[in-house]
């Protein structure tokens, strides 16, 4: 999903057990260096702890927990399998399982050690939250949605389960209902940085550009570096076309994040908008030696190249592109138009013909002008 706090939750085991003095030493030792994100410092600890005590289930989970964090995922599930073995009702070690399964992208996995937490403890909201998660990730949205109501059920303060659910009806372009999960999650957390930014992104694709821009502006209230605001509140600039006003924006992405290839991109396409095509030439280049693969980047600087008159320049790009991406239409057509430009009209119009075959519509027009002579 867009928003997971769920990572934060790996679950650090209270112990009960004071039989084993020293090892709850090393063990509580172990979980405090863990609260500072001392993973090594805290595995160490877990070491010692479960070397004095070997059936120490609650120090293998959270040595498990620690090693995730170091993205060990196999030490990790090898300790999350202990805990087990050692307790079968111990819910926490399935839990921190399925979220190593998670990482891993073994959603089915996950979701049998998220059902089997459940199982022990039916309350357990993190772990319908989780399972649910795991349920989107196989696209499985109404079965995700029903996990997200309960988690609600159980808690009903719970802003996560909201969004999520604001998240399956986004991607279901359903995005009137996703703004009313979105404003929910909002009105229990109002400093939910994405629920801002998602909202803003729900508005925008009904052309709520105004809304959308409030979103955004709230989103950065929240949290001022996200530099993914400042580029959507760019983009809905351009659409008003304020473009002076989106290249501020966009150039604040870049000041957060200088290796941002979209913000170069949509920045050039910006300073298109002010006819500084040779500007807008060097943010695409600029994207391009960031992602050598981004054919969009290409894209663009051949078409500022053919607006300068720079057509064989203009046919390169172009055809990088459409060796990047094979399909896309709008490549055949700018490349078949340069082609035409430099009297190179068999070849063009093959490409105009290809463009409207992939359905770039102006080709039509292009080809009764230039092709139907």
């Amino acid at each position: 999903m867009n928003y997971k706090i769920l990572t934060a939750f790996l679950i650090l085991s209270v112990i009960l057990n004071s039989c084993t003095q020293t090892a709850q030493e090393y063990y509580d030792r172990g979980k405090e260096k863990s609260n500072l994100k001392n993973y090594e410092g805290a595995i160490a600890d877990y070491n010692k702890a479960i070397e004095i005590d070997t059936m120490y289930g609650k120090a293998y989970n959270n040595r498990g927990a620690a090693k995730s964090k170091l993205q060990d995922y196999k030490g990790a599930i090898a300790d999350h399998n202990k805990a087990i073995e050692i307790n079968p009702k111990h819910w926490q070690a399935y839990f921190n399982r399925g979220m190593v399964k998670s990482d891993l992208q073994d959603y089915n996995g996950a979701i049998v050690d998220y059902s089997k937490a459940i199982e022990i403890d039916s309350m357990y909201s993190d772990a319908y939250l989780n399972r649910g998660n795991a349920k989107y990730d196989l696209q499985d949205y109404n079965n995700a949605i029903a996990d997200f109501t309960k988690v609600i059920e159980i808690d009903p303060q719970d802003a996560r389960a909201y969004f999520n659910i604001g998240t399956i009806r986004s991607d279901l372009q359903d995005y009137k209902s996703a703004i009313v999960e979105y404003s929910r999650a909002i009105e229990i957390d109002p400093k939910f940085r994405d629920a801002y930014f998602n909202r803003g992104i729900a508005k925008y694709n009904l052309k709520n550009y105004i809304d959308a821009t409030a979103d955004y502006d709230m989103a950065l209230g929240v949290d001022p570096e996200f530099k993914n605001a400042y580029l959507n509140r760019g983009l809905v600039k351009y659409y008003l076309q304020d473009y002076k006003g989106a290249i501020i924006d966009y150039n604040n992405a870049i000041k957060i994040d200088p290796k941002y290839g979209d913000a170069y991109i949509n920045r050039g396409i910006a300073k298109m908008g002010l006819s500084d095509d040779r500007g807008s030439i060097i943010d695409f280049s600029k994207a391009i030696e960031l992602d050598p693969q981004s054919g969009m980047a290409y894209y663009h600087r051949g078409v500022a190249k053919g607006y300068i008159k720079d057509f064989r320049g203009a046919i390169t790009d172009c055809t990088k592109t459409i060796e990047l991406l094979s399909k896309f239409q709008y490549a055949y057509y700018y490349r078949g138009i340069s082609k035409i430009f430099l009297k190179q009209q068999e070849s063009g119009c093959l490409d105009l013909y290809k463009a409207l075959e992939l359905g770039d519509t102006d080709a039509y027009d292009a080809i009764q002008e230039y092709c139907k002579k």
